[in-house]
């Protein structure tokens, strides 16, 4: 199992990976909102002060055990660019004046 926040933070690097590749190129493509889903476990641990985490059960693994619960997972994710707010092109560019 991988945690909820590594799955995210590779989603991050996939994208922005997808924005170099696109460096000048013609076609462009807006990033919209991306929907994820997935099963995860919720992990209560009596460590550390209580501490829950989510983890996301990979392809074939199973967790079952008395801290723990299964569930489905939807986020909806709406990247944007930190530098101006916009929502980034794969190209990572905007045309001046472009909306």
């Amino acid at each position: 199992m991988i945690e909820l926040a590594t799955v995210v933070r590779d989603l991050r690097a996939e994208l922005e990976t997808a924005v170099e590749a696109g460096q000048g190129e013609q076609l462009r493509f807006e990033v919209g909102q991306i929907d994820l889903e997935t099963t995860a476990v919720i992990e209560r641990s009596t460590d550390l002060g209580g501490k829950v985490r989510f983890w996301v059960i990979e392809l074939g693994a199973e967790r079952n055990t008395d801290n723990s619960s299964t569930l489905r997972i939807s986020l909806s994710l709406t990247p944007k660019l930190a530098s101006t707010g916009r929502h980034p092109m794969i190209d990572g560019q905007a045309d001046p004046g472009e909306d």
